[in-house]
């Protein structure tokens, strides 16, 4: 039944993606002399499509829910319209389709090496024969894998204080909302694209499996920073991050970046870092369960005694541009 199921939806999508490519991406791929890259252009069609739907469910879906249940008032609109600025330039492709510009050459280069050495790639498939060779269970595999990598790379952003000075732009958004998620620094997504891109190239996902593992997970992470007053219950907590769960980890002085009374950090860590699934959290000792929901922000942007009313920009080029100076340790 799966397997049929998944038959269906990929020559149906297929047959979407097909048009779109035809009609609308190859011409202007010819037209501005990129010929060579019409197979690129291909995939890239695939996570526009994708992207689309994305936004689609957070307009039509999302949206509705935060306005029924919101857990605090929205007062800074043009903060909400730099996130959506943000997802736009995520969700859409735009931004891996310039990533692939970058990183494209050189991981085939370092693909082309290992394989004269005779490295051959680890698929899941062959970890279980018989079993992960299902499609349904090879993907849940895939999931597991990623999401724990995902677990370990957002914990470490919140280790060193270099990496902390790009992530803390995701951290300074004191109004989550839907849109938040992808509101990073983009030496941030250009670190996390080139570590995933690498794990994926080892395990050998599939390009069209990898978007979908990306899409399930870009979804359920803008519910997760949603403006919503939810949470899945005693166990359903334990199963699936809710907004609850990762609101907590945004929450001021507790959730992330720990701080003295002036302001000055004492310690980075924090808590409830996972993405999707909160085990993790809970196999290494980093999940915190509460009924409140938290202020969101960061200690130093607050005004003095707390804080030390730290400025991360506005709007998107300020915001890009104030990260690199933290990570410079200019001003």
């Amino acid at each position: 039944m799966w397997d049929a199921f998944t038959n269906w939806l990929n020559l149906w999508v297929g047959q979407i993606e097909a048009t779109v490519f035809q009609d609308a991406i190859l011409p202007v791929v010819y037209n501005l002399g990129f010929g060579g890259y019409a197979e690129d252009a291909f995939t890239g069609t695939e996570w526009l499509l994708v992207g689309l739907v994305q936004i689609a469910v957070m307009v039509l879906i999302l949206g509705p829910l935060e306005k029924l249940r919101p857990v605090e008032p929205v007062t800074d609109r043009r903060a909400i319209r730099t996130d959506m600025l943000y997802t736009v330039i995520h969700r859409l492709g735009l931004f891996r389709l310039a990533m692939f510009f970058v990183l494209a050459p050189l991981m085939d280069g370092i693909e082309g090496h290992l394989r004269l050495l005779g490295w051959q790639r680890i698929n899941v498939e062959d970890w279980w024969p018989g079993v992960t060779s299902v499609p349904l269970v090879s993907f849940f595999v895939y999931l597991l894998l990623f999401d724990l990598l995902d677990y370990w790379y957002h914990r470490l952003s919140h280790t060193y204080r270099w990496w902390w000075s790009l992530h803390a732009l995701h951290h300074s958004q004191r109004q989550m909302t839907l849109w938040s998620d992808n509101r990073n620094h983009l030496l941030d997504d250009i670190l996390r694209d080139a570590v995933f891109a690498t794990v994926a190239l080892g395990v050998g996902v599939e390009p069209s499996q990898y978007v979908l593992l990306v899409a399930l997970s870009q979804l359920l992470q803008s519910l997760q920073h949603a403006n919503l007053k939810l949470h899945f219950g005693w166990v359903g907590e334990r199963l699936l991050v809710s907004p609850r769960f990762h609101r907590t980890h945004h929450a001021v002085g507790l959730g992330h970046e720990q701080a003295a009374a002036d302001g000055r950090p004492v310690r980075l860590g924090g808590c409830n870092y996972g993405v999707i699934f909160p085990w993790w959290d809970m196999l290494f000792r980093t999940a915190v369960f509460t009924d409140a929901y938290y202020p969101t922000g960061i200690r130093d942007q607050l005004p003095p005694p707390t804080g030390r009313g730290r400025d991360y920009g506005a709007g998107f080029l300020a915001q890009q541009w104030l990260g690199i100076k933290r990570l410079l340790r200019l001003g």
